[in-house]
């Protein structure tokens, strides 16, 4: 059963589908905020932020107009799927994407990962509300950053996040092990200096 705003975007796909340019701009006023952030989020600059937001909404309109979409009740997190992979393309066209080192598909992170990590996310981030989080947020590296914006910011789940940044399930986990691990040693930095 799809839900109300699936339907809805549904709808709106049609009709833009069927020439109604008006149905695209209210799915584009929609989203816009949540796809703009998310990119804003990962590149850390407005101007190529804003660049990358409209390509990928030129992308989105390519693939409506050739009806390539195919409706699962999720655009959202297709849409950004697609801005994330543009962000990917504007690092590697730079050379600026940071590898990371845990991404060893022998390793599964949910035979590792003990109990004291269970809810270590939300902990954190209730424990340092006073604490702008962004600030340590933008010190991490750009693939555990967009974990823990999906995960807080957007409600994800981690197969949904796995799902938008095209990896699997126990390299969602581990770069989310691994974000909160360096939120903690920042957090206990800020906290000593």
């Amino acid at each position: 059963m799809k839900t109300k705003t699936a339907v809805l975007d549904l709808d709106l796909i049609i009709q833009y589908q069927k020439g109604d340019d008006s149905a695209f701009e209210t799915l584009l006023l929609k989203y816009k905020n949540k796809i703009f952030t998310s990119i804003f989020l990962i590149v850390k600059d407005e101007e190529i932020a804003n660049d990358v937001f409209q390509d990928t909404f030129i992308k989105i309109l390519d693939k409506l107009r050739s009806e390539k979409y195919n409706e699962e009740g999720k655009f959202l997190p297709w849409a950004l799927r697609i801005s994330h992979n543009l962000c990917m393309d504007h690092f590697r066209k730079n050379q600026k994407e940071k590898i990371v080192a845990n991404d060893n598909p022998e390793y599964d992170i949910l035979d590792n990962i003990s109990s004291e990590y269970d809810g270590k996310e939300d902990q954190i981030i209730a424990d340092e509300g006073q604490i702008n989080i962004a600030k340590y947020l933008e010190l991490l590296p750009d693939e555990q950053r967009e974990v823990v914006v999906l995960r807080h910011y957007y409600d994800y789940s981690f197969k949904e996040i796995a799902e938008i940044t095209g990896t699997n399930l126990n390299t969602s986990l581990g770069r989310m092990r691994y974000a909160l691990i360096n939120l903690r040693k920042l957090i206990q930095q800020n906290k000593a200096a």
